[in-house]
């Protein structure tokens, strides 16, 4: 990449980060519901179609980490170690978010649990990313276990995996609308995640092994 396609990108990602944070900035002020794409192009000083251009959702203005969203647990398979199973990858890397108190999982903090679960269209939305990050890790599964597209293993072991990291998202939601701590909620999302991955264990803890 040329030096000007460095600060092309650079400038890029910096106009979208900006719509991003008022985007943010207002809906937590008001709710999601009650702002308009033109305040956001306002606030941030920017065109209404500079905005859809980076966003073509209004959703995904407050969800910006949609896409490393739907591609983390296919990722982490992608990237695990040698001799390591994908289900013990996930485990590993679940509990190392749990720790860090990672925003992408789940720890927002109760203004922004909040606007999202008094906003149908960003829950709506939610359950979207949920179900393409699914898809994405049935995907990875299968191109790492060279499985033919009639084989439903990686579409089944998939489904098990993201539903368990879907039951955990929405625990740490629930906690944090119930005022408890990031602290407090890692804690017991420790636990939780050990017992959701040890009732996956039997079925798959061999399953994908590089």
């Amino acid at each position: 990449m040329t030096t000007q396609q460095g600060l092309r990108a650079r400038k890029k990602q910096q106009t979208r980060q900006q719509i991003s944070d008022r985007a943010t900035e207002l809906f937590l002020a008001r709710g999601f519901d009650q702002v308009t794409i033109a305040e956001v192009a306002a606030a941030a000083d920017v065109s209404k179609m500079t905005v859809t251009n980076y966003f073509p959702r209004k959703e995904d203005l407050a969800l910006d980490l949609g896409e490393i969203y739907i591609d983390q647990l296919a990722s982490i398979v992608r990237e695990r170690a040698p001799g390591q199973s994908a289900l013990a990858a996930l485990r590993h890397a679940c509990l190392a978010a749990i720790a860090a108190q990672d925003q992408l999982i789940g720890f927002s903090g109760e203004p922004f649990a909040r606007m999202i679960a008094d906003s149908p269209a960003l829950t709506a939305r939610g359950r979207d990313l949920h179900d393409a990050r699914q898809l994405a890790l049935a995907d990875a599964l299968a191109a790492e276990t060279g499985a033919p597209p009639e084989d439903i293993t990686p579409r089944v072991a998939a489904a098990q995996i993201a539903g368990v990291q879907r039951v955990l998202f929405n625990e740490i939601m629930r906690r944090t609308l119930a005022g408890e701590s990031n602290a407090e909620i890692a804690v017991a999302l420790t636990r939780d995640a050990e017992i959701a991955f040890d009732t996956l264990e039997p079925g798959l803890g061999n399953y994908a092994v590089r």
